[in-house]
């Protein structure tokens, strides 16, 4: 039988408009998307030199994930691999699905060989770029890939849409086994061995030897915009990069839309994300250009590999038959030590802030925390010699001289199922317990503490954290990530931060939103954040060497009273320790 029409006119209106409300509520509903991740051993050959790598379905950088905001993403992780697994799916909020988050041991014991899980979470309030990446040891290093989230349907960018849209992940090539190299260093307490090279999209390019044919080569058409996804993904390198001749508007950061500016050249931290659109010049000239990537570092460790990627931006010319003659153009970029560009350029986002896309500041603080970031050093142990900054020390690393160490089981599972006694303690402190000019003269003992320390959050705090750079073993620039939020930098500057002074230049207005912050080198950072996500979230330095030396720590956050403020129960397939 058919379904008659209502009779009355009211009815037909309030009938159709039903339908309109339920069509526009079914656009908007996510769909499903499923991955399957095997882990595998891959031979790959780069700089002439062949190894046996950790991958992602065979893959060197791993494969792209596509979803829309409002998509529920199920991605299952199969370990066919020796080692210990975990992805992490950096900057994804994962509110309410902790348990997908990926950090090992602390939402989740590693997936072990032959074992599998899947990573179940819903992408709420999101679009833009992120990425994903292994979250155990220095495995990252080649397991690793583009996390692109589009816009619900019939939505748009803030921005003209583009011509193509192309992610650029900027990467590392290691000669040797980058699990032997973190395991030395920790071993001797010196700093690790540096990379052999960089890449853009898993190629060295030709500023390195053997390596001509292994380039990325961006080919254009004259008179479009490319929205470039950037994406830095190496290991212990904050990257300088530009296009010859051409320049990049900067229309977002980690996954939120910023007011676009222009630049010439960008600067990207380990975890963080761009989004530059590049408008091609109207005709088709004569040359092609260099992509180039460089570090920025001020480093004291030796940590950085100071070498220079390159790509090749070419231009379809039909009159052209082949680009080989064609001279490749370079362009310049800044001093491996140039502080003040990073500080500049980084000064330079700031959120939208408009009605579509707010800024949603706390502008009332109910806890404040002040966390100095930086080296400092272990004893070394008895009857043995050590490399690290004298033969009786190790290099470690602290937040507020809290050197964390790693729990040998789960941190989510034992605070959700109320055992951590003996796992860690809820006694991390939220100022230094010991004050100095932490930008000037170090302290006479470099020794840090060590303990596995969290700070416990209320559900729905709102939170002020002060980030201060120390220069104890040499000042520099830290990448802090926090998973599980987004937060707003509200201010940052040089030198020590002054509570009585620099909160009143605060940013309340449109601070850029983000979840990895360079703090500056010499300096300090100022971030706010609302605790709405229960759960155990991990916060720590994006260069590994500095998370493998203890620059990390954990939040628990409380859960709420109501349904969709609490963490549901872990899934059954939870890897067990």
């Amino acid at each position: 039988m058919g379904a008659s029409l209502p009779s009355s006119m009211p009815h037909i209106v309030a009938f159709l408009f039903a339908l309109i409300i339920s069509f526009l509520a079914f656009s908007h509903a996510g769909v499903t998307r499923h991955y399957k991740f095997d882990i595998t051993l891959k031979n790959v050959t780069r700089l002439c030199h062949s190894k046996s790598i950790v991958t992602v379905n065979g893959r060197f950088p791993g494969p792209r994930i596509v979803a829309r905001e409002g998509d529920r993403v199920l991605i299952k992780v199969v370990n066919h691999v020796p080692n210990n697994i975990t992805i992490h799916w950096h900057g994804i909020r994962q509110l309410q699905s902790g348990w997908a988050d990926g950090p090992s041991y602390i939402t989740q014991c590693p997936i072990q060989t032959g074992q599998s899980y899947v990573y179940n979470f819903t992408i709420i309030g999101q679009r833009g770029t992120l990425w994903w990446h292994a979250h155990i040891s220095w495995l990252r290093a080649t397991v690793y890939g583009p996390f692109v989230i589009l816009p619900r349907r019939n939505e748009s960018y803030p921005f003209l849409k583009p011509h193509k849209e192309v992610p650029i992940i900027f990467g590392e090539w290691w000669n040797a086994d980058t699990e032997a190299v973190i395991k030395q260093a920790l071993q001797t307490g010196a700093g690790p061995n540096v990379s052999d090279a960089y890449t853009i999209n898993g190629l060295p390019g030709p500023l390195y030897n053997c390596s001509q044919k292994e380039t990325f080569k961006l080919k254009v058409k004259p008179g479009k915009t490319y929205l470039l996804r950037l994406i830095n993904a190496a290991l212990n390198d904050d990257l300088f990069f530009s296009i010859a001749n051409h320049t990049l508007t900067v229309v977002e950061a980690d996954a939120v839309y910023v007011k676009p500016f222009q630049s010439n050249i960008v600067l990207i931290n380990p975890g963080q994300t761009t989004n530059v659109v590049l408008k091609t010049k109207k005709h088709s000239p004569n040359a092609s250009f260099f992509m180039l990537a460089r570090p920025y570092s001020t480093a004291a460790s030796g940590t950085f590999a100071n070498t220079t990627v390159a790509g090749v931006l070419e231009y379809e010319n039909p009159a052209i038959k082949s680009s080989k003659n064609l001279p490749i153009l370079r362009l310049s970029l800044p001093q491996i030590n140039d502080t003040s560009f990073a500080s500049n350029f980084s000064n330079k986002f700031r959120s939208l802030a408009t009605a579509k896309f707010p800024a949603n500041v706390p502008q009332t603080v109910q806890k404040h925390f002040f966390f100095t970031v930086g080296l400092g050093t272990n004893p070394c142990p008895k009857n043995q010699t050590c490399q690290g900054p004298t033969n009786s020390s190790k290099f470690a690393a602290s937040v507020n001289n809290v050197s964390f160490i790693m729990p040998s089981v789960a941190l989510l599972q034992t605070h959700f199922f109320k055992k951590s006694n003996g796992v860690f303690t809820t006694d991390f402190p939220s100022f230094p317990l010991v004050q100095f000019n932490y930008t000037g003269t170090p302290p006479n003992n470099t020794n840090v503490s060590n303990g596995t320390k969290v700070v416990v959050l209320k559900y729905n705090t709102s939170v002020e954290l002060v980030f201060q750079d120390t220069g104890i073993l040499g000042a520099e620039s830290h990448p802090l990530h926090l998973h599980g939020f987004n937060f707003f930098v509200v201010g940052q500057g040089f030198g020590n931060f002054d509570p009585n002074k620099d909160p009143a230049k605060f940013n309340l207005v449109d601070p850029v939103e983000r979840n990895t912050i360079g703090v500056p080198s010499g300096g300090w950072a100022a971030i706010r954040f609302l605790a709405d996500n229960p759960g155990v979230w991990f916060m720590h330095c994006h260069f590994d060497v500095h998370l493998s030396w203890g620059l990390r720590m954990a939040w628990i956050v409380q859960d709420g009273k109501l349904p969709n403020q609490k963490l549901p129960p872990p899934p059954s397939d939870l890897p067990k320790c």
